[in-house]
């Protein structure tokens, strides 16, 4: 018998809907749903809880082999985590970009100034760089709080759009004549790309 299985004997042996064992356990009704469904395994923690819980041994509920995938799946969902963390945080960087004398004030004048001290630019370009920057900041937090959801395709939807962000935020400054702004959000996305890369290497 599987562990999916042996999870749905426990918990029906005990007479518990799967909302009242994921109170018990201080999970989602969802991670129950997926792992009596066997879409997945709980994480080495939620093990023993539901080992204590039950008053069963873990080799009881889960063979080595099980063991083995479910610690696998586990690292993978931390590194995952991680590389969402770090594009989000790379992403609210962005934000330094309202406030970094980095933008050219026009030909008149040639000292570089904040977005807030721009006069020397049509109030719609401004406009843009305002809108770019917000959309890729609030990308970044939404990626930061998506990471402790678990809903894995919110979290693939925040990583490319902040790559479409960073791509369009650098044509954007790029194509206007902004070079400074231009080079930091090219350096973002490259971060972004190099550790994007390094994740599909890993196996």
């Amino acid at each position: 018998m599987e562990f999916n299985e042996k999870l749905q004997e426990l918990r029906k042996r005990k007479g518990l809907t799967q909302e009242e064992l994921a109170e018990a356990l201080f999970v989602s009704r969802t991670a129950i749903s997926k792992w009596e469904s066997g879409r997945g395994y709980p994480n080495l923690d939620s093990l023993k809880q539901i080992s204590r819980y039950f008053s069963v041994s873990i080799d009881e509920l889960i063979c080595p082999e099980e063991i083995i995938t479910a610690a696998e799946a586990e690292k993978k969902a931390s590194i995952d985590r991680y590389l969402r963390l770090l594009c989000g945080a790379l992403d609210i960087l962005t934000g330094l970009l309202l406030f970094l004398p980095v933008f050219g004030n026009g030909t008149g004048t040639p000292a570089c100034v904040s977005l807030f001290g721009i006069t020397g630019l049509r109030a719609w370009i401004k406009a843009v760089f305002a809108v770019v920057i917000a959309a890729t900041v609030l990308n970044g937090v939404c990626g930061v709080v998506f990471s402790y959801v678990d809903r894995p395709s919110r979290k693939d939807y925040q990583i490319l759009t902040g790559l479409a962000l960073s791509v369009a935020g650098t044509a954007v400054f790029i194509v206007t004549r902004q070079p400074y702004a231009g080079i930091i959000c090219l350096l973002l996305l490259v971060i972004k790309g190099l550790l994007i890369g390094k994740r599909r290497r890993l196996p």
